[in-house]
């Protein structure tokens, strides 16, 4: 009993396997007063038992089958066996005495089985002292300290079990982690460079996550600008030594450049490199990972350290990692690199990794970052190109006007007519000049507007003479319905422009049968109401939401989408109001013009239009007296050169103030 509770003592003081095992054999060797012990464990899988024996300074291991030899034969029935001659026992093999010199008599093997009666192993004992023989007693101690040993092994495997299991789970917990943090790294990437509107923006996103991540002291961001050539973006990041970390994420919190203020955000150096200067340029040039460091312990670079770069370091570059980033087609469009790393031994595997998957990100973000430059590069110019086809499409009024004078004033029999025409052909290219700063205003968005008092008789006949020359030919009868003959406040050369366009756009919506555009100018209370209206077949309906922007266009020869926009901004500038009605039998467009209330009108009024008022600021005129409505009907047709001048409804030539004669 006293051995068996020093056994238990002993066996319950470790569970290290290996511990474990010698001491089992010592405890037994010494109870059994035996010569040695020997201890199997059973490889169920391979149904093999194993073990280890110390021969001089030398370890052997011993591998049994199941069944063979005397352990073999405990180890498949189960029970233990006594033999007191182990060489006239059948069972018993000489093979390791022969190798050992070792003389083996007796043997006492007995199972050992754990708590659920399962064999695990043997125990072997051999040459007992003395007597020369093992006893009943010498079995049944044997079998109570094997069964209590199968105990402890299972214990102590258990226990081992558990502990590779918290050591995986520690080691997926780390990894986890690792990812976890790779996601946040790459999340705060991606926000910051969606925020990105410039290739400095974007270098500064990538290179200050990046450069956060792994500890660096500066960072550069090669990119390939194509017409700029090879461009470098330097940051140094040793401006945040005091503990505080760069942060991308908002950058604009605190002001730079304030005494006393810690700053936020790396200053940039743009730096034109040459290609494959640098660790940065040997990663694009050669399309790979580069490694560097003082110690010898990165890649073979010679001389591809940049003394400029190292200038810029501020000391001397001690270690540096670069990867490409990789443009279509796998050929690089640039390069990152990150230098002189804060920790001790320089940057590590996995800030190598992480660099690269840094990477992969800015390579899709510089794409498309590209990507998005060309195409807005392409749009200006598409812009561009539209704005000048509509300044051609409109300059074709003008310029009809001024061809059919110049035919007129070759045939004119006296100099006071072909002063006359000479007169209205210059007012012509007047129109050509303003025409060409309307179109660069629109294009930048800018307002100017010269509203003075305009004489409508005269401004409206003036108006039905440039017209009869556009309409000639096309089959369309323009009605002129003049209500009102005293006087208005407007800019006069922006309103001819926009009645041009609004009998334009009717004679389009009128083509190929021809009909009737009808201008009407009246009063509507304190404001000139102006419409134009055809008898067409109506507006699209899926352009009446859309007819004042640029560009909106439907079916029209040459049509640009870019007269209406016009008409909408003069509109808007002299803070009126446009209207549209459409039906099948044509549309109509009324634009009224305040005039006592214009030099007064609050933008909110003119929903967000600048307030107007007269150039010389004088208050608005009354208006005119009216006389009954002035009715004029012209029928263009198309005349040859040398014919007579146009005439008014008495039949007689305008003079050269506009009045009639």
């Amino acid at each position: 009993m006293q051995a068996l509770r020093d056994v238990g003592l002993a066996l319950g003081s470790t569970l290290d396997l290996d511990q474990l095992l010698a001491l089992i054999l010592n405890k037994i060797t010494e109870l059994l007063d035996a010569d040695r012990a020997t201890l199997y464990l059973l490889d169920e899988q391979r149904q093999r038992l194993f073990s280890r024996i110390i021969i001089g300074e030398e370890a052997r291991a011993i591998e049994l089958p199941v069944g063979a030899g005397i352990a073999g034969h405990v180890a498949k029935v189960g029970r233990t066996v006594r033999v007191k001659d182990a060489y006239r026992d059948r069972r018993f093999q000489r093979d390791w005495d022969e190798v050992t010199g070792y003389r083996t008599r007796s043997i006492l093997a007995a199972p050992m089985k754990n708590h659920v009666g399962r064999t695990i192993g043997v125990i072997q004992v051999l040459n007992k002292h003395g007597e020369g023989e093992f006893s009943v007693h010498d079995e049944e101690l044997l079998s109570a300290l094997a069964t209590q040993a199968a105990v402890s092994i299972d214990n102590s495997r258990l226990f081992l079990s558990v502990i590779q299991k918290n050591t995986q789970l520690v080691e997926t917990k780390e990894q986890l982690e690792h990812r976890v943090s790779d996601l946040k790294l790459l999340f705060e990437l991606e926000s910051a460079m969606g925020r990105a509107t410039t290739m400095e923006d974007l270098a500064r996103a990538v290179i200050t996550e990046a450069g956060r991540a792994c500890e660096a002291r500066a960072g550069g961001m090669l990119v390939d600008e194509i017409e700029g050539g090879l461009v470098l973006y330097f940051f140094d990041f040793t401006a945040l030594e005091d503990g505080s970390q760069p942060r991308s994420s908002a950058p604009d919190e605190e002001p730079e450049g304030v005494v006393g203020a810690v700053p936020r955000r790396p200053a940039v150096k743009r730096i034109a490199m040459r290609r494959g200067e640098g660790v940065v340029g040997r990663a694009m040039v050669h399309n790979e990972a580069v490694f560097y460091s003082i110690d010898g312990a990165g890649d073979e670079l010679g001389d591809m350290v940049s003394p400029r770069l190292a200038q810029l370091l501020g000391a001397d570059l001690r270690t540096a990692i670069a990867v490409p980033l990789e443009g279509e087609d796998a050929v690089p469009i640039g390069a990152m690199a990150l230098y002189n790393s804060r920790k001790p031994h320089g940057f590590s595997k996995d800030d190598r990794a992480l660099l690269r998957l840094v990477s992969a990100n800015a390579s899709t973000a510089l794409r498309l970052f590209r990507s998005r430059l060309e195409r807005e590069q392409s749009e200006r110019l598409t812009t561009i190109g539209r704005l000048l086809s509509g300044v051609m499409h409109d300059v074709r009024t003008p310029l009809t006007v001024i061809s059919g004078y110049v035919q007129l004033m070759a045939s004119a029999p006296d100099a006071a007519t072909r002063e006359d025409h000479a007169r209205l052909i210059l007012k012509q290219f007047d129109v050509i000049s303003a025409m060409q700063r309307e179109v660069l205003e629109f294009a930048r968005g800018e307002r100017s507007i010269l509203v003075r008092k305009v004489y409508l008789t005269k401004f409206f006949g003036d108006i039905e003479k440039q017209l009869e020359h556009e309409l000639a030919g096309t089959g369309v009868r323009l009605s002129l319905e003049l209500e009102d003959r005293g006087t208005a406040r407007f800019d006069e050369a922006k309103m001819t422009r926009l009645l041009h366009n609004l009998v334009r756009n009717a004679v389009e919506a009128m083509r190929p049968g021809g009909g009737t555009v009808t201008i009407r100018a009246y009063r509507d209370g304190g404001d000139l109401a102006v419409s134009v209206a055809d008898t067409g077949k109506g507006i699209p309906k899926e352009v009446q939401g859309r007819l004042f922007q640029s560009f909106v266009t439907s079916g029209k020869r040459g049509g640009t989408g870019l007269g209406l926009a016009i008409v909408k901004k003069i509109v808007d500038e002299h803070a009126g109001t446009i209207a549209v009605e459409s039906s099948s039998k044509g549309a109509k467009f009324t634009v009224r013009l305040p005039q006592e209330s214009a030099p007064s009108r609050s933008p909110a009024a003119a929903e967000g239009q600048p307030q107007l008022a007269s150039t010389d600021g004088s208050p608005a005129p009354k208006p005119g007296v009216e006389a009954g409505p002035v009715v004029r009907e012209a029928i263009p047709r198309r005349r040859p050169a040398g014919s007579a001048p146009p005439v008014n409804e008495r039949g007689r030539r305008s003079s050269s103030n506009g009045s009639d004669a």
